[in-house]
């Protein structure tokens, strides 16, 4: 898709903020490992996550540039770009197999509370980084691709863009950058009992505790739980609640390649 009109404003906005957390929704459907009220409606479940940058472009930490030298796993060609809104999850937690029963149904919401405006973003959610591969991931791989933008690097004509594994980018190098970015005493909560288990539960993993550090960017148990969430925008809204301001941009169009945002303005 072509870059997005709607994100300027919105990036110019969160840099009037300290924070960049924001509210997921996701909303759970008819498969019987979702929870359903007792007329059989569908729960929307909402927490806090950390906004961690767009696709592919995340903000590094210089100890996690030198770490992942260090470690031999480098950096990405910086050819990838996408509009695509990124956080990093547990493939234990809920929200994982929610969004999966769901098909990613997703909406993010963001308040500024320095420009006093709401940003809502809907769209589709896949979650990437499991290590085994698999059916899913490689589903989950080819959405966001298709999302996404890869530009020539210097040298290379215009004509000469690709996809993954053209100029030596990866998705494993990619996963594995989000993971640096973290501290290693966040890295080590991948390796925590799982979520939502009785405390009085046993745990058959013994190096499931809590309070542990990784320096290790490929440490094989928090790996296997790592993933990075990856929000494909369909429809992005924001409400200025001053000047009473609300637009809404709309991705239209039935091929990816020939789709376009269309932006409308309306009563708040």
């Amino acid at each position: 898709p072509p870059p997005a009109p709607w994100r300027p404003p919105f990036e110019s906005h969160l840099t009037t903020t300290n924070t960049t957390s924001f509210t997921l929704s996701t909303t759970s459907f008819t498969l019987s490992t979702i929870a359903f009220s007792a007329s059989n409606q569908p729960l929307p479940r909402a927490r806090t996550c950390e906004f961690r940058g767009f696709w592919a472009t995340p903000s590094l930490d210089p100890r996690a540039i030198s770490a992942l030298h260090e470690q031999g796993i480098g950096l990405n060609p910086a050819v990838c770009v996408s509009d695509c809104l990124s956080l990093t999850t547990d493939a234990r937690m809920e929200k994982v197999s929610q969004l999966r029963m769901s098909g990613g149904a997703v909406e993010c919401v963001f308040w500024v509370e320095g420009v006093r405006t709401q940003w809502r973003v809907r769209g589709t959610a896949c979650v990437i980084g499991d290590m085994a591969g698999g059916e899913e991931e490689e589903r989950a791989r080819r959405l966001v691709l298709r999302a996404s933008r890869f530009l020539a690097p210097e040298g290379k004509a215009a004509e000469d863009e690709g996809e993954e594994g053209e100029w030596e980018w990866s998705f494993e190098r990619q996963v594995a950058a989000y993971f640096a970015n973290l501290s290693p005493g966040m890295r080590g909560t991948f390796k925590n009992p799982p979520p939502g288990r009785l405390r009085t539960a046993q745990d058959s993993n013994p190096q499931s505790q809590l309070g542990q550090k990784v320096t290790d960017l490929n440490d094989e148990a928090a790996r296997a739980n790592f993933r990075v969430m990856v929000i494909i925008p369909e429809e992005v809204e924001s409400l200025n609640v001053e000047t009473m301001e609300r637009k809404v941009w709309a991705l239209e169009g039935e091929e990816q390649g020939q789709k376009e945002w269309k932006e409308v303005e309306l009563w708040p």
